[in-house]
């Protein structure tokens, strides 16, 4: 399937053009259409002539957040070249531009996101063939990534962990205010590796993402998580993709895998697997909720915060059985102030004349946000209210304020013993419910997203 890009190119800023400028000289040519990419990364869409063809590209720039972003691209670009050779679909690297840092991909043909599946049978014919391809990624030797510095792993701990150290360590760098539920998840994570795993593979980890055409993957995309590790691990991620990309019935799909690795998975790992992958997200950006950068997709970043956060805890609980309790959600109830919130909420509705995809994006970004403003305004008083009732309740006495609240529930989890790990999953898997609650009609592909159930 063909993307067409508009037959001119658009306005480009400085470095915008000494990124074309880059790819024109390395790559030989003259960018003649370009379209960005209408997401939170910078990303486009470009059309190349070089020797009388038009070659198709991807610029997949590295994330504004990451300051090791580049690194990462540069590691993505490695293991994606090393695939490429082992006959994996993937897409080719035709380079690495350093400023802006971005690679440079063939733009292969299909889609992304099995949720626009012509139908539910092509969705389960796509999903079987990406679990040979991630089969045959898993049969590959492991130490022939050691080179592309992707290094094998000793013992129980580095095998069932991966990369989760990286993460909690780059999460207590930036760390700027309590975070009481991602410091439980973090304590039982490190309780809760799987012991005896031997099995080592190279692992996606971001597993999920793929292009497709007809019934078939056409390219396996996003890999600059990628590590060695348990296999499982890609097992338990495919269930955070299939949150905002619905994949279909990952049981059946999970089946599949095993019938063609003639090896059963244990699903206690794979919920393992799960709830530390998921985990990942509201690790690395809890630093940008806390304190927003400039252009930051805000709540595209929060309902990733929360929705990562409460769905690994309802895994745990299903595996505990520990019964999490429904939670009352009121409707929001207009105050003096609201006409503010809705003046600004109007503006940002209308559409410009001529208006590119980007800049349509951009601006339902900043409605989003007055959205979710707009809720906060009417409803965050009683929430706020409902959360330091729960912790009256549990600590005893009422704290001052939200804020102090956080403090003294992230000082009780990290004090409390496995024996209070009920009790806690029920309390924070209200207040995490609670502040989704106020962002629910802007979280889009995220609303009321549940991990599936394995069989």
């Amino acid at each position: 399937m063909a993307l067409a890009l508009p037959p001119i190119l658009p306005t480009l800023t400085p470095e915008w053009e000494k990124a074309f400028g880059w790819i024109e000289r390395e790559i030989g040519g003259r960018v003649v259409r370009a379209q960005r990419q209408a997401r939170w990364r910078p990303a486009w869409f470009l059309d190349l002539e070089r020797d009388g063809e038009t070659l198709p590209l991807y610029f997949r720039g590295q994330r504004a957040e990451d300051p090791n972003g580049f690194e990462a691209l540069d590691r993505e670009a490695r293991v994606l070249r090393k695939l490429e050779a082992e006959g994996i679909p993937v897409p080719h690297v035709y380079g690495l531009c350093p400023d802006p840092g971005g690679v440079v991909l063939a733009r292969s043909p299909g889609r992304a996101n099995l949720a626009t599946a012509d139908s539910e049978a092509q969705r389960t014919a796509v999903l079987e063939d990406y679990m040979d391809v991630l089969a045959r990624i898993h049969a590959l030797d492991a130490s022939g990534f050691e080179a592309l510095g992707l290094t094998t792993c000793e013992g129980d701990e580095q095998l069932g962990l991966g990369d989760f150290d990286s993460w909690v360590a780059r999460f207590r760098a930036a760390k700027s205010r309590p975070e009481p539920a991602i410091e439980f998840l973090i304590g039982w994570i490190r309780r809760n590796v799987p012991r005896g795993r031997k099995r080592q593979s190279f692992v996606c980890a971001d597993a999920g993402q793929f292009l497709f055409e007809a019934n078939r993957v056409t390219a396996v995309i996003d890999l600059e998580l990628a590590y060695v590790g348990d296999p499982a691990a890609d097992l338990g991620s495919l269930r955070s993709r299939d949150l905002s990309e619905p994949l279909g019935d990952l049981s059946h799909g999970i089946r599949h895998y095993e019938e063609r690795t003639g090896e059963p998975v244990d699903r206690r790992v794979i919920d393992f697997h799960t709830v530390r992958f998921a985990a990942c997200t509201p690790l690395a950006v809890a630093p940008m909720v806390a304190s927003a950068l400039p252009g930051l997709d805000f709540v595209q970043y929060l309902g990733w915060y929360l929705v990562y956060a409460r769905t690994p805890l309802e895994v745990i609980a299903a595996g505990s059985g520990v019964a999490l309790d429904p939670v009352d959600l009121p409707e929001p109830v207009p105050t003096r102030h609201s006409p503010g919130g809705d003046a600004l909420a109007q503006m940002l509705s209308t559409k410009a004349d001529g208006e590119a995809e980007y800049e349509t994006y951009r601006r339902e970004m900043m409605l989003r946000a007055a959205e979710y403003l707009r809720r906060a305004e009417s409803l965050g008083p009683e929430f706020e209210a409902r959360n330091l009732d729960d912790l009256e309740a549990l600590l005893g006495s009422r704290p001052g304020s939200g804020l102090e609240g956080d403090a003294a529930l992230e000082a009780h989890v990290l004090g409390a013993g496995p024996e209070q790990e009920a009790e806690l999953l029920r309390i924070l898997h209200r207040r995490l419910q609670r502040h989704e609650w106020l962002v629910d009609p802007v979280m889009r592909e995220l609303r009321g997203a549940r991990m599936q159930r394995l069989d």
